[in-house]
C-alpha cells in the first residue's frame, strides 16, 4: 500500500471516528439539556404554585372592647377563615375609640352606658359584612378601673357589667359576654399579642428543607403596659425560678413551653399613680407644679415603698420581681406619653431622656401651652408628671439600668395592630393559637425571587445552547475543540 493510499485511509477512518464521537455526544448533550429543561420547568411550576396560590375569599371577623379605667376603645380582627390554627393571619382592621371616660364612671348613670357604646358599635356593622354578622363574636374586657369598681362594692361592678351585657347583646353580632379580667390575665395577654405580631412564637423554614428550625432572634420580647389604673410587667426570666407562684404563668405555644413571670401593680397606672401622688400632698389647699424635675422625681420615688423584700429581689412594695431579660415593647400609655414627648426613639439614651425631660418640666406655664396650642389643657398639666412617673417607674420601680435602658422599644403599633392585651385575649378565646407549630410556612420573598431567577436562567441557558446545537453545529463543534 502506498503512502497516499495510507494516508487518505487513516483521514477517513479518523474522520468516521469523529463523526461518531460528534453523533454520541450530540445525543448525551441534548439529553442533558432535555432533562434540564423539564427539571427548571418543573420547579418554576412548583415554587410560583406554592408562592402564589390564590388566598382564600372567605374571612372571619372578631371584635373586642377594651373598658380600660379612662376610657373604652372598640377593635376589629379580621383572619382567612381557612387559617385559624395558622400563624400570622390576624389582623387589626378598624379602631374606634367610644367617646367618654371608662364604664367605671357610669356607676351612678349606667342607663347612659347604651347610647355610649352605640357610635362605636355601629361603626362596627359598617364595616363588618352584614353576611358575617351572626357568626361574628363579641368580647368585652373591662381592666383595672372595673377591678378598683369591684374592690368598693362588688354589687355596683355586677350592675354596670349587667347593662354593658343586655346593651351588647342587642346587635346582631355573636355576644359573648362582659367580664373583669384579672391583673394577671391583663399582662399575659399583653405579652401574648406583641410576641404574636412579632413572630416569635412561629418557626421559620428553610427553603431547601421541611424541617423547620428556630432563627437566632426567636427570644420572646417582655411586655410592658401602663394604663390609667394599673401597670404590667410580663417576660421570660432566664434561669431563673419564680419564687412567688402567684406571679408565674406557663404557656405552650407552637410546641414550646414558656414559664412566664407577669405582675400587675393596681393603682400604680399614670392617673392612679398621680391621685397617690397629691394625696400625699394634699395638706396644702393649693397644689401647684413649680417645674422642677428633681422634686417631682424624689416626689414619686415615695410612692414605692422599698424597704422590705421577703424574696431574693422585689420591684417594690415586697413583690418579687427576677433580673430583667431581653427585650421590652412597652406601649398604652408608655409610648403614647413618651411619643407626645418626643422621645421614642431607641437612639436616645437614658441619660438623654432624663435631660430632655427636665428640659421640658422646666418650661413656663404659658410657653407649653403656647407650643401646644391644640392639646387640651387637663392632658398637657400632666405630662411633665406622667414622662417622671414612667422614668421612675422603669429605673427605679423595675431597675431598668442606663445599659438596659437601650433594650426598651416604645411601641404604637406592630404592623397596623395596636400593641396592647386585646389581641392576645381573642386569640385565647377563639383558641387560635395551637399548642402545636404549623406544618410549613411560605417561602420568605428573596427565596421565591432566587428560586424563580435561578431556575430562569437555567431554562434560558438549556434554550440557548440547544439552538447552537441544531442551527450552528459546526460552530458549537468548533468551540468544543
Amino acid at each position: 500500500m502506498g503512502r497516499e493510499e495510507l494516508f487518505l485511509t487513516f483521514s477517513f477512518s479518523s474522520g468516521f471516528q469523529e463523526s461518531n464521537v460528534k453523533t454520541f455526544c450530540s445525543k448525551n448533550i441534548l439529553a442533558i439539556l432535555g432533562f434540564s429543561s423539564i427539571i427548571a420547568v418543573i420547579a418554576l411550576l412548583a415554587v410560583g404554585l406554592t408562592q402564589n396560590k390564590a388566598l382564600p375569599e372567605n374571612v372571619k371577623y372578631g371584635i373586642v372592647l377594651d373598658a380600660g379605667s379612662s376610657h373604652t376603645s372598640l377593635y376589629i380582627y379580621k383572619w382567612p377563615a381557612e387559617k385559624e390554627n395558622d400563624t400570622g393571619v390576624v389582623h387589626q382592621v378598624e379602631e374606634c375609640r367610644v367617646k367618654g371616660p371608662g364604664i367605671s364612671k357610669f356607676v351612678q348613670k349606667v342607663n347612659e352606658i347604651g347610647i355610649y357604646l352605640t357610635d362605636c358599635m355601629e361603626r362596627a356593622r359598617e364595616v363588618i359584612p352584614r353576611s358575617q354578622h351572626q357568626e361574628t363574636p363579641v368580647y368585652l374586657g373591662a381592666t383595672a378601673g372595673m377591678r378598683l369598681l369591684r374592690m368598693e362594692s362588688e354589687e355596683l361592678a355586677d350592675r354596670v357589667l349587667d347593662v354593658v351585657e343586655r346593651s351588647l347583646s342587642n346587635y346582631p353580632f355573636d355576644f359573648q359576654g362582659a367580664r373583669i379580667i384579672t391583673g394577671q390575665e391583663e399582662g399575659a395577654y399583653g405579652w401574648i399579642t406583641i410576641n404574636y405580631l412579632l413572630g416569635k412564637f412561629s418557626q421559620k423554614t428553610r427553603w431547601f428543607s421541611i424541617v423547620p428550625y428556630e432563627t437566632n432572634n426567636q427570644e420572646t420580647f417582655g411586655a410592658l403596659d401602663l394604663g390609667g389604673a394599673s401597670t404590667q410587667v410580663t417576660f421570660v426570666p432566664q434561669n431563673q425560678t419564680i419564687e412567688s407562684p402567684d406571679n408565674a404563668l406557663q404557656f405552650r405555644l407552637y410546641g414550646k413551653d414558656y414559664n412566664v413571670y407577669t405582675h400587675s401593680f393596681l393603682c400604680y397606672g399614670k392617673d392612679q399613680a398621680l391621685w397617690q401622688k397629691l394625696a400625699k400632698d394634699i395638706q396644702q389647699f393649693e397644689i401647684q407644679g413649680i417645674g422642677n424635675y428633681q422634686q417631682c422625681h424624689q416626689s414619686i420615688l415615695e410612692l414605692f415603698n422599698t424597704s422590705y423584700c421577703p424574696y431574693s429581689q422585689c420591684a417594690f412594695n415586697g413583690i418579687f420581681l427576677p433580673p430583667l431579660q431581653g427585650d421590652f415593647g412597652a406601649f398604652s400609655a408608655f409610648y403614647f406619653v413618651m411619643k407626645f414627648l418626643n422621645l421614642t426613639s431607641e437612639k436616645v439614651s437614658q441619660e438623654k431622656v432624663t435631660e430632655m425631660m427636665k428640659k421640658f418640666c422646666a418650661q413656663p406655664w404659658e410657653e407649653i401651652k403656647t407650643s401646644y396650642a391644640g392639646v387640651k389643657e387637663k392632658y398637657l398639666s400632666e405630662y411633665c408628671f406622667s414622662g417622671t412617673y414612667i422614668l421612675s417607674l422603669l429605673l427605679q420601680g423595675y431597675h431598668f439600668t442606663a445599659d438596659s435602658w437601650e433594650h426598651i422599644h416604645f411601641i404604637g403599633k406592630i404592623q397596623g395592630s395596636d400593641a396592647g392585651w386585646t389581641l392576645g385575649y381573642m386569640l385565647n378565646l377563639t383558641n387560635m393559637i395551637p399548642a402545636e407549630q404549623p406544618l410549613s410556612t411560605p417561602l420568605s420573598h428573596s427565596t421565591y425571587v432566587f428560586l424563580m431567577v435561578l431556575f430562569s436562567l437555567v431554562l434560558f441557558t438549556v434554550a440557548i445552547i440547544g439552538l447552537l446545537i441544531f442551527h450552528k453545529p459546526s460552530y458549537f463543534w468548533k468551540d468544543m475543540v
